[in-house]
């Protein structure tokens, strides 16, 4: 399957199953969050991206933690559940793009969320490259890999082939991911 018939395989299934995602992942998506906050700081001046957004989810823990929260998915639909859920907050803004070729400058946000993204990704490199661009030197990029997706090892050789430094690994038992907690390096490679 092409790059882009699976990028539409994954679009079409969230259009589908939007209205059942928070009452199905709800719980398991808080489990993710609280792992990775644990070793993230933010504070009032963060500029942050929520790489696949869906729903939203993550607004609710990061919206007090941030100047400014960017939203971005491939799903509209997922994304029009997400502007309802957004509009209790005056800090975040949605964009309907492609996480692997984002509409933005270099080197921007200061911290980026992946969660529940590679997974769904062709090249899980060409997009965790493509969050390295738009990371800050030294960013905190914090990425979940399902666990019946990828090996521990496997994950971890992934973040490392990335521009992205691996600071430190969540593989609890009560997660169905691996949460890892990285920082943007300085140099870029090339996947």
């Amino acid at each position: 399957m092409s790059r882009w018939g699976k990028k539409r395989g994954i679009m079409r299934r969230y259009d589908l199953t939007v209205q059942l995602y928070n009452m199905r992942y709800a719980e398991e998506q808080k489990a993710k969050y609280e792992a990775a906050l644990e070793s993230v700081g933010n504070s009032d001046s963060t500029f942050v991206l929520d790489a696949g957004c869906g729903t939203g989810l993550l607004f609710d823990y990061t919206t007090n933690r941030a100047k400014t929260i960017v939203g971005l998915d491939i799903s509209r639909k997922t994304l029009l559940v997400a502007k309802e859920h957004a509009k209790a907050f005056s800090n975040v803004h949605l964009v309907c793009a492609d996480v692997d070729y984002m509409p933005f400058g270099e080197k921007l946000f200061s911290h980026v969320y992946a969660m529940t993204l590679i997974q769904n990704s062709p090249n899980p490199l060409v997009t965790l490259q493509e969050i390295s661009r738009v990371s800050k030197d030294e960013a905190v990029v914090v990425v979940t890999g399902l666990k019946k997706v990828f090996s521990k090892k496997r994950f971890e050789d992934l973040i490392r082939k990335s521009t992205l430094r691996l600071n430190a690994l969540k593989d609890e038992s009560n997660l169905k991911c691996y949460v890892a907690t990285c920082t943007r390096t300085h140099h870029s490679k090339t996947p």
